[in-house]
């Protein structure tokens, strides 16, 4: 069985930095504001460090500064992002930001789709996820943040399924039945897995670009400044490491369960381990001539 690629790990790590990432705001002259972590100043330019990399804005645009008290992980969902800035370096306009699959999401009308119980989607998530070698938990926690299960949900702007695939992301990924679980989940998986190789397998990056587009991770060198983005990489961090952290409790329960049992047959089985002994012991005095 092939192992599975090593992105658990950057996930468990990154939980901390996410908690701990409360940040800055800078208010823009246009009304808009971005978190930051932390700025410099070069002339007539302002540097904001975001997660993942950082903005050079110019700081005439900036009105002011406040303080964002809210931690990463705690951040709601926001179905409208805020207006995109675009860089000093950039001069294409910058395409609007996506809205999010979770906050848009709605059951769609009874639909002559396949239908699918939990339990067979859990099977059918560990299955795809084996081929691609991801952790299903990885997988299932993006499902979870997408459409929350249901194979029939339908965003405000046209993502379908499991996954939430756009009908041209459908398309060209061969899928002819958005609403097919097993189609969905199998696209999904591998339009994630692309992104994971794209990204050297940084997950951060990657969840990044499946909400909010490859276009953005490249355009702010990370995860955008959208607080829908942001919000939707930390609940896929936070449920994928509640998971772990339910396994690694469930193990450690084990454990501690077995161990009184093998410490009684030990107990028992000394007794009897030592009378075989003496029992040798006398025989071999006796045959002594």
């Amino acid at each position: 069985m092939s192992a599975l690629r090593p992105i658990g790990i950057a996930l468990l790590l990154l939980a901390g930095q996410l908690s701990a990432s409360a940040a800055d705001l800078a208010i823009l002259k246009n009304g808009s504001s971005i978190p930051f972590l932390r700025k410099e100043v070069t002339g007539s330019i302002t540097r904001l460090y975001i997660p993942g990399g950082h903005l050079d804005i110019p700081s005439a645009e900036i009105s002011s500064y406040d303080k964002d008290d809210s931690l990463l992980t705690d951040l709601p969902v926001d179905p409208q992002p805020a207006p995109v800035v675009q860089p000093v370096s950039a001069t294409a306009p910058a395409p609007p930001a996506p809205a999010s699959a979770v906050a848009t999401a709605v059951a769609a009308s009874p639909a002559p789709a396949v239908k699918a119980k939990r339990a067979d989607i859990d099977a059918m998530v560990k299955e795809i996820a084996a081929k691609y070698q991801l952790d299903p938990d990885f997988v299932a926690s993006v499902i979870k943040a997408e459409s929350n299960f249901n194979p029939h949900a339908i965003s405000r702007k046209g993502a379908q399924g499991l996954m939430q695939l756009m009908p041209q992301t459908a398309n060209q990924l061969g899928v002819k039945d958005a609403f097919d679980p097993k189609a969905n989940v199998e696209a999904g998986t591998a339009h994630l897995n692309a992104l994971l190789e794209q990204y050297h397998d940084d997950p951060v990056k990657a969840l990044a670009a499946y909400n909010a587009g490859a276009h953005r991770v490249q355009q702010y060198h990370g995860v955008p400044p959208y607080r829908e983005t942001r919000a939707y990489v930390a609940a896929i961090v936070r449920d994928f490491n509640a998971k772990k952290r339910a396994e690694l409790r469930a193990e450690a329960a084990r454990k501690k369960a077995s161990q009184p049992a093998k410490t009684r047959e030990n107990t028992k089985a000394m007794p009897k381990q030592t009378q075989a002994q003496q029992q040798a012991s006398v025989s071999n005095v006796q045959s002594t001539p």
